[in-house]
């Protein structure tokens, strides 16, 4: 059981390689053509990190845009590392994608997700609407459309080949994780004792909203039109607000019988977006902990 006291990292999963987000900097590493690691560190936004983040519900929509906005930024620096020549020297840095392609990445990711996840499930039930005199059933019949077209959605990628690496990585993220909070040394022996599953893990964050938003949505009138539409848009921050006080609230009782069948689901969908990865990748994931952690230990000293 962790407290509001310990300290928490976490990350994701990028193109050959991983981020982590520590208290005051983020860290990502990654696997270059030649062989070596490319880890750069970067110190976190003050808008991030300061009161607003402990704020229950306003910190869940925070954490939404912080990861939306770290994610994007890591995996265009993973990118970028791998279209190096293999003849790289270790100290060269890779260029960075510019602010305005990665906004704009971020944008079509966002409208992608937002039809494929909320305006087709909301389409597909209209012809339910109004029956046994309410709206009752075309709200749940929306959330299930949803819920099926994103477990749907994640079983198919993960059948590419470039997908099922990064779900790899995805493993050994939070393996890494799991050694950085039970106190164990950073190697891969270590890291290798815990499973690939997370209940802090953004998939069962995204299954938590998914469920929410059936909660939320059952009793949400669906005329007019306009309001139907736009409903399915303005909620979002106060879904992912709720659903992110839920993993909070999860993770730090991970260990409560009660809790531990709550959470079985999301950790049960976790063996579609995680695998279990090479040492190569461990080491991968072990150097991010590690810069992220030694970032925040200096920064800490010289505060």
């Amino acid at each position: 059981m962790t407290t509001d006291n310990t300290p928490t990292y976490g990350g994701q999963a990028v193109l050959e390689g991983v981020m982590i987000r520590g208290q005051r900097h983020v860290a990502v590493a990654v696997r270059r053509p030649n062989g070596g690691i490319a880890v750069q560190c970067k110190p976190l936004s003050t808008g991030l990190t300061g009161r607003l983040r402990r704020l229950p519900l306003a910190r869940g929509v925070i954490v939404l845009v912080e990861t939306l906005a770290l994610g994007m930024r890591a995996l265009s620096y993973s990118a970028n590392v791998g279209m190096e020549s293999p003849d790289a020297v270790e100290e060269d840095e890779p260029e960075e994608i510019g602010r305005g392609a990665i906004a704009g990445m971020l944008l079509l990711s966002l409208v992608f997700a937002i039809g494929l996840f909320f305006l087709i499930p909301l389409f597909a039930s209209r012809p339910l609407e109004g029956k046994f005199g309410n709206d009752l059933l075309s709200n749940v019949a929306e959330g299930l459309i949803r819920l099926a077209l994103f477990l749907a959605y994640v079983w198919l990628i993960g059948k590419m080949r470039e997908i099922n690496r990064v779900f790899m990585y995805h493993g050994a993220e939070h393996m890494t994780v799991h050694a950085q909070e039970h106190g164990q040394p950073l190697n891969v022996d270590s890291v290798r004792m815990y499973s690939p599953a997370h209940p802090r893990c953004g998939t069962a964050f995204l299954l938590t909203v998914m469920v929410v938003a059936i909660a939320v949505f059952a009793f949400v009138p669906r005329e007019p039109f306009w309001w139907l539409i736009t409903s399915r848009i303005v909620l979002i921050p106060a879904i992912a607000a709720a659903s992110y006080e839920i993993i909070r609230w999860s993770g730090r009782y991970a260990n409560n019988p009660l809790v531990s069948v709550i959470t079985r689901p999301s950790l049960a969908l976790q063996k579609l977006t995680t695998r279990i990865p090479e040492d190569d990748q461990i080491e991968v994931a072990i150097a991010a902990m590690g810069q992220a952690i030694e970032a925040d230990v200096s920064s800490a000293e010289h505060s």
